[in-house]
């Protein structure tokens, strides 16, 4: 009998053996022979471990013990039953586990669309993804910068011709800092430097220009006609800054804002 086509009790598929294995009522041969086709079938090894422990259940439920007899092969039936049982259970096994990747696939999409997504979960069914209304139309830095500062204080550089205006408040870990920018072109990648009263220096934030800009009156790129919105914390007080400076990151100064 070869392990992978051969059969294990007379002509039937070797397959079907697993629920006479698991019991122990194959001969010695017949065992032999399905030992060796389970090294190699992983079917019938899942099916096997499932089955695991049946054998002390039917005993139970045969009633109490009597003196000790041949156990007597199982039926066609009750073969059926088991396998259809370790079929069935595997199937609901399956579907728990598609419905944990359906959940796990929907808080993927809430984390990637942010405040644009929600998840909707029917009962007994996997969550449905659905759109929520658009994005906030402003950043975390313009609406502190138009609704939370109150002390701010503008500049234009006479040779670059870049606005900006440095909004502060008071924090208990020094000073929250948000900048507007206007007409600065790109490409260039920028700091925000608090400089204190004693010269010390500390980066606010930093940025990249794109080529188009950012507050550039008529420019072709409707976002480059819009400020630039960025903002960060120094570890100073607000009576400490002396001034703020806008800087390329090769050093070259774009325009300064007092304090």
């Amino acid at each position: 009998m070869s392990a992978q086509d051969g059969g294990a009790r007379g002509g039937d598929s070797v397959h079907d053996a697993v629920g006479a294995y698991s019991l122990g009522v194959l001969d010695g041969p017949e065992a032999t022979a399905f030992e060796a086709h389970l090294a190699v079938c992983g079917h019938c090894a899942a099916q096997l471990t499932d089955l695991a422990g049946i054998e002390p259940v039917l005993a139970a439920l045969a009633g109490p013990p009597g003196p000790p007899r041949e156990p007597a092969p199982p039926g066609p039936a009750l073969l059926a039953n088991l396998l259809d049982e370790v079929a069935g259970r595997r199937e609901r096994q399956a579907r728990r586990r598609r419905r944990g990747l359906h959940l796990a696939a929907a808080a993927a999409a809430v984390v990637i669309g942010g405040a644009g997504v929600a998840v909707l979960a029917a009962d007994g069914g996997p969550p449905a993804v659905t759109a929520l209304p658009g994005p906030h139309p402003t950043s975390p830095a313009e609406d502190a910068f138009h609704h939370r500062m109150t002390d701010k204080k503008q500049a234009t550089d006479p040779v670059t011709r870049v606005t900006a205006v440095v909004g502060t408040e008071r924090k208990g870990w020094g000073t929250h800092a948000v900048l507007e920018l206007k007409n600065v072109k790109g490409p260039l990648k920028c700091s925000l430097i608090a400089v204190s009263t004693k010269g010390e220096e500390q980066v606010v934030s930093s940025w990249s220009v794109p080529k188009w800009g950012y507050g550039v009156p008529g420019s072709p790129h409707e976002a480059a006609r819009s400020p630039l919105y960025v903002h960060g914390g120094a570890a100073m007080d607000p009576g400490e800054i002396d001034r703020f400076e806008v800087r390329t990151f090769d050093g070259r100064p774009l325009v300064k804002v007092e304090a």
